[in-house]
């Protein structure tokens, strides 16, 4: 690795929006020059929207690329250092660094990217990675973090709990956390935690009307953001739920994530409500179910369940579309006017029953509309190997909420999780504005409100002016509105400029739902493609593009995206098979090429988040049909685990993707 010299992080936050601005030097101390691969641990959710680099003096942009980005920093048949892994975490941004850095000279990389930070009550959480001591033992020369806030609400108290030399200052209206250090070591992730007054709740807008020259798109040139968290009321106290526990008891649930499940459903029973009914559904290649049908809370049917709790233990196939083939439709016994809630907790791929992403959700979506009383689906995936598209939609279509959570992170996290959602403020919900000026608005659908959480909301408009909005929807079955003034800007507004990219961001993950459930078809493609043109537009990374190149203006100007001259003379190519698939020990790529081309063209696998498994390489010569084999294993030569993978073979500047099965 590059020794990093120093560190700089600027954060510009406004209520729970942050821009961040991370600048890192980095020094090479060798006797030539080098190329680099620049990796940053972006936080979850985040999205970047602009990377530039100075080697030899000079500044460079990265330009934006309509194509996923390139993980491969490791040469075919090599892992990557397990400590290097593990610092740039679960979702790295990477990039090819397009300068060689000359020895004894110094390459700044600065990158910047839009978060929503975590929320939760008032408290809002602000975190940065600092901690460098995996990979460099050496001190940094210098380090800093500034961070910077303005809120509509009152900001009760804010603080850097992970530096507490830092200087704090705070009027109310506006904060700021000041730390900085010289040869030290870079030993601590930053962590900067406020609180906004909990008694000041309702809308808080910001818009910006820009002039039609700086609009990216043929849309609307007014862009609004608002953070919406309606006053619960008493009526949310009080709704009786209907409860149902599916817990995922295959064999990867074992070890310590087996004793977190069972110790998390104890205590989600423990704190269940008089008048809620409730059952627990436990899986793995078979389905059981603590009793037949929903049970009322009381202390015999409590103790009971507790003890069958305690019996829970790991072992054998995923049996997913089992679970929910026993447990929805036992819903049909209850009704709309009470809390109809599925808890849904698996560590991995469905191994047994129906396997196939997209026909598990239609046999769900079947199920809950054969109930007729539509329970909300919470989904949580434990570790690695969860099947991220299959538990966005079972939550998304349903009105719940999906969170991906580490090995030992499951207790917890569904604990709190459960605190949270017993106070129901606006299921079902829907926006609308009078006058009806504003449009496209994210996400769609709108997902449900709970005491303590915020959503945010993003749209356009054509013309300034007060508009109200609407929240309508039901709190189990009882009809609940809000309504709302808000203000839309008659002119640009300079510090609101983030707003193009949080709505952009907002609807390329609206589009990105639709794009799981339309599956390999015409309208997927289509749907990928509109959210490639987005990112282009808007400037911000989505799964379907990445940074790559740089326009060589000095840094200076916008990030210009420029047209291949040569794109009509592109090599083609196909892929006639891949058999088996699925496989068990191995499958062959049988590649189609009618072009000339004569390289050596790399087929990379992927896991389901992401991940780099393992780079096989194709020798083209020309026109005719080319095959790979691939056994089954990791780059390391581990075999790979049960599930779905994705594979990508590029010639030139064509992508070919596809997914390939290893079964169970």
């Amino acid at each position: 690795f590059l020794p990093l010299r120093a560190s700089e992080v600027r954060v510009s936050a406004e209520g729970q929006v942050a821009v961040v601005t991370a600048t890192h030097e980095f020094q090479n101390l060798g006797s030539s020059a080098t190329t680099v691969t620049y990796a940053f641990p972006m936080p979850e959710g985040a999205s970047a929207t602009r990377l530039r680099y100075r080697v030899n003096g000079e500044w460079f942009t990265a330009s934006f690329s309509a194509s996923p980005q390139d993980s491969s920093i490791t040469e075919p048949g090599e892992s990557m250092d397990p400590d290097l892994t593990s610092f740039i975490g679960e979702t790295p941004l990477f990039y090819a660094v397009g300068h060689d850095v000359p020895s004894d000279s110094s390459l700044t990389v600065e990158l910047t990217y839009v978060e929503l930070l975590p929320y939760e009550f008032g408290s809002v959480l602000f975190s940065h990675p600092n901690n460098y001591t995996l990979i460099q033992d050496a001190p940094l020369a210098t380090q800093s973090l500034l961070f910077e806030l303005v809120s509509p609400r009152t900001i009760d108290f804010i603080s850097l709990p992970s530096h507490p030399a830092g200087e704090v200052e705070n009027d109310g209206s506006t904060a700021s956390v000041a730390w900085a250090a010289s040869d030290a070591s870079a030993d601590a992730d930053y962590r900067v935690v406020y609180t906004l007054n909990q008694e000041e709740l309702g809308l808080f807008g910001f818009s910006t009307l820009l002039p039609d020259s700086l609009v990216a798109d043929d849309g609307p040139p007014g862009f609004f953001a608002s953070v919406i968290e309606p006053e619960p009321g008493e009526l949310t106290e009080t709704i009786n739920k209907v409860f149902t526990l599916i817990i995922d008891r295959s064999g990867s649930m074992n070890g310590s994530k087996i004793v977190q499940a069972r110790n998390a459903a104890r205590f989600i029973v423990e704190h269940l409500n008089e008048g809620d009914k409730f059952n627990i559904v436990d899986f793995s290649a078979d389905v059981r179910a603590f009793s037949a049908s929903h049970v009322d809370f009381n202390p015999t049917n409590r103790d009971l369940a507790l003890a069958y709790i305690d019996e829970l233990n790991s072992g054998g196939n995923t049996n997913i579309s089992g679970a929910f083939g026993l447990a929805v439709p036992q819903f049909a016994a209850s009704d709309a006017t009470v809390a109809n809630i599925i808890v849904f907790f698996t560590d991995g791929m469905a191994t047994s029953g129906i396997t196939n992403t997209q026909e598990i959700v239609d046999h769900v979506e079947s199920l809950v509309e054969s109930t007729e009383t539509y329970p909300i689906i919470f989904t949580f995936g434990i570790g690695p190997s969860v099947q991220e598209q299959l538990l966005t939609l079972l939550a998304r279509q349903n009105d719940g909420l999906v969170e991906f959570l580490g090995d030992d992170e499951l207790e917890d996290r569904i604990t709190d999780f459960y605190l949270r959602i017993r106070n129901p403020v606006l299921l079902g919900a829907e926006v609308t504005f009078d006058p009806p000026q504003v449009s496209q608005v994210n996400p769609d659908p709108l997902p449900g409100l709970y005491k303590g959480q915020q959503v945010v909301v993003a749209g356009r408009y054509q013309e300034p002016g007060s508009v109200t909005v609407a929240l309508a929807g039901s709190a189990f079955g009882k009809p609940v509105s809000y309504s709302y003034d808000l203000a839309l800007a008659g002119e640009s507004v300079e510090r609101y400029q983030f707003l193009t990219k949080i709505w952009a961001k907002l609807k390329i993950e609206s589009l990105l739902v639709q794009y799981y459930l339309a599956g390999a078809s015409g309208e997927a493609d289509a749907i990928r493609e509109q959210i490639v043109d987005l990112s282009l537009a808007f400037g911000i990374i989505s799964p379907f593009s990445s940074f790559r190149g740089t326009d060589g203006d000095g840094g200076g100007g916008p990030v210009g995206i420029e047209e291949d001259e040569n794109s009509d003379d592109r090599p083609s190519f196909a892929l006639l098979a891949s058999y088996p698939n699925p496989f068990s020990e191995g499958t062959t790529f049988t590649l189609d090429v009618t072009s000339s081309e004569h390289a050596t063209v790399p087929v990379k696998i992927y896991d389901s988040l992401g991940r780099l498994v393992r780079i096989l390489a194709i020798n083209v010569q020309g026109p005719g049909s080319y095959s790979i084999y691939w056994d089954g294993t990791s780059a390391g030569g581990t075999p790979v685990p049960a599930g779905v993978y994705l594979f990508t073979i590029a010639i030139d500047n064509t992508v070919l993707v596809g997914t390939v099965v290893k079964a169970g």
